[in-house]
């Protein structure tokens, strides 16, 4: 995983673990990999993850299930989108609505695109 310098680790990695909840990769009740197997694949310390895993637990899209581990939880598809809407509402669509401002960008061009976008990655 490539890390950006704008933004904490341990956020970076609860994206990492929501898309992975979103893309089905990881199932209701799946477990999740321990802190130590996730710091290890991430190369990031264990107390990174940790501070991950507790913030997911608190927004429920994870469990914890004292002694066994980590889990994904019941309702935690709608939990992430939740979570994630939040988060690109107010951190990432001002600078998205900033820049179609200053390059006096049309909505139906932002349509159009997309409409491309959808077809091209998700309609196989």
């Amino acid at each position: 995983m490539e890390f950006r310098d704008n933004k904490a680790i341990y956020l970076q990695i609860a994206e990492y673990v929501c898309e992975h909840i979103l893309l089905g990769k990881w199932k209701t009740d799946d477990k999740v990999p321990s802190v130590r197997e996730l710091a290890v694949e991430l190369e990031v310390n264990p107390n990174t993850v940790m501070r991950t895993y507790e913030l997911l637990q608190n927004k429920n899209i994870i469990t914890n299930k004292r002694g066994i581990g980590f889990f994904v939880a019941d309702d935690a598809i709608t939990q992430v989108k939740a979570y994630r809407k939040t988060q690109f509402m107010d951190d990432e669509l001002p600078v998205v609505f900033r820049n179609v401002y200053l390059l006096n960008i049309k909505f139906d061009e932002l349509e159009a695109r997309y409409n491309t976008f959808v077809k091209e990655n998700f309609n196989p």
